[in-house]
């Protein structure tokens, strides 16, 4: 039987798992040409709709920096710190629900559970162009967090269940760089529906929330039926796709275990390197939002007009788009991750530096642009990074979330990061955001050196026992399958 007789779409034949000539048992029929074919379908049925609901996410979470130049300080009767505080509420319900909702897309079902949780934020961004108070704004931001908090780290264990470690670095770049896209597209749109002040009897803000939330509603209708579960269930792969999509995730994954099981989510909690790139992620994520909720501030600041501020902060969101997709592109043809989020720390500290040290609004804007083309790659470089290794489908469910839900932390300080009283040069703010980078690059250099040495001593004690990789027997893999990433047999991405 050839390749090309498994090529139609036809079939759809919904299982668990498939035993056929070219299954596990049996080894690859698939060819170099038929595994790109493969891949491309894959991606064509999965990146596009994840990075939709993404980009919506991000679009809810912070479009109130759009609202507050729209006029939403004044007619709610903010002050002080009010407006940072309307931030910083958001991240600590997102974080509490990122782990529980892992867990539970994992016992249910990816399709129930992200329509679920798009719902109730597109509700809740609904709702929130209906306040009429400080207190009702703060409520709903409150819910949105909740509700908000799985999708990131749900989506990101999703491509795990489809791709091979070293080709989901940019399958989560394309999906990330949605936040960039959103960044771009909410400046763009908040400009427009600002000019919708009074229709109705609302704000220009309020329809900013109203409009996005709506949207949100409507393709979390769409989600349903549009996301596929598992690869065993696709209905755009036949049976043999479906198959040999399991055998290259069992080659990759070298047999470790996917079932769930308690013991595992505590092996996560025990992992000190999962917490070494929690403290990397939280470098990474408090300048990102920071960014996200401040940039048309802080082009403000250089001295343009609110409107003016809105267009000109989506230049930087697009070549931060850009930069995201090749980065990821390169990193997963090298099979490195720790390099190239250092050398993108290095490029955000730079734009950092510019803003600080300089009084000429052009300087600071290409200082901008440096920045967001350093950060936003770091976030699914970093994701892509712990993931990949993390062994077993449940611990590395808990990883990630754990990895996200610190981070978004992050949220917390950058919600206070940019204040009224250090317009407009914001010395603190860029200070800190700029120490934190390199906090996350001293790590990322340390986790480097530290993965590549493990691999080197592994490599040695199976040298010595006369073994290889290639001469490690199925009954050997399967005898550790409950080690996670402690296998003899498994080998970190570096």
């Amino acid at each position: 039987m050839t390749t090309k007789d498994y090529n139609s779409s036809s079939e759809k034949v919904e299982v668990e798992h498939v035993s056929a000539p070219g299954s596990i048992e049996h080894g690859s029929i698939f060819d170099e040409a038929a595994t790109k074919k493969l891949l491309r379908r894959l991606d064509w049925h999965l990146v596009p709709f994840l990075s939709l609901l993404y980009l919506l996410s991000f679009l809810d979470r912070t479009n109130i920096g759009n609202a507050r130049l729209a006029g939403l300080e004044e007619d709610l009767g903010m002050t002080g710190l009010q407006y940072n505080v309307a931030l910083a509420v958001f991240f600590p319900w997102y974080v509490i629900a990122e782990v529980p909702s892992n867990i539970m897309m994992k016992r249910t079902s990816p399709s129930k559970w992200l329509c679920i949780i798009m719902v109730a934020w597109g509700l809740c961004m609904t709702l929130m162009g209906l306040v009429t108070n400080y207190g009702g704004l703060l409520a709903t931001r409150m819910v949105l967090g909740l509700a908000e908090g799985g999708l990131f780290p749900g989506v990101t264990f999703y491509i795990t269940l489809w791709y091979r470690r070293h080709e989901c670095g940019l399958r989560m770049a394309i999906f990330f760089s949605a936040a960039t896209l959103a960044g771009a597209f909410g400046g763009l749109l908040a400009r427009g529906i600002a000019e919708m002040d009074g229709v109705g009897g609302k704000p220009g803000w309020a329809w900013i929330f109203i409009l996005e939330g709506i949207l949100t509603l409507i393709v979390a209708v769409i989600a349903y039926w549009a996301i596929n579960d598992y690869p065993a269930t696709a209905k755009f792969l036949s049976t043999p796709e479906k198959v040999e999509v399991e055998r290259r995730l069992k080659e990759d994954r070298t047999s470790l275990a996917d079932e769930y099981h308690t013991k595992y989510f505590y092996q996560a909690m025990k992992d000190w390197k999962i917490y070494v790139h929690m403290m990397i992620t939280i470098g990474i994520y408090t300048p990102l939002y920071s960014v996200s909720l401040f940039l048309p501030t802080i082009v403000k600041g250089m001295g343009y007009t609110n409107e003016n501020s809105q267009l000109m902060s989506v230049p930087p969101y697009v070549a931060a788009c850009a930069c995201t997709i090749a980065t990821g592109y390169f990193a997963d043809r090298q099979k490195q991750r720790g390099l190239y989020m250092i050398g993108c720390c290095i490029v955000a500290m730079t734009g950092f530096a510019m803003l600080l040290g300089t009084v000429n609004p052009h300087v600071q804007y290409f200082g901008v642009f440096l920045t967001a083309c350093g950060i936003y790659p770091c976030v699914p470089m970093g994701v892509a990074w712990n993931g990949n290794n993390i062994g077993g489908s449940t611990k590395r469910a808990v990883g990630i979330a754990m990895h996200v839900g610190f981070g978004n932390m992050g949220g917390l300080i950058a919600a206070f990061s940019y204040r009224k009283t250090d317009a407009p040069r914001y010395f603190a703010g860029h200070g800190m955001l700029m120490g934190l980078i390199m906090m996350s690059c001293l790590l990322s250099v340390f986790m480097h050196i530290y993965l590549k040495a493990e691999n080197v001593r592994r490599d040695r004690l199976m040298a010595e026992r006369g073994l290889t990789l290639d001469t490690y027997t199925e009954e050997m893999r399967e005898s550790e399958r409950e080690c996670g990433d402690d296998a003899t047999f498994f080998r970190y991405t570096i």
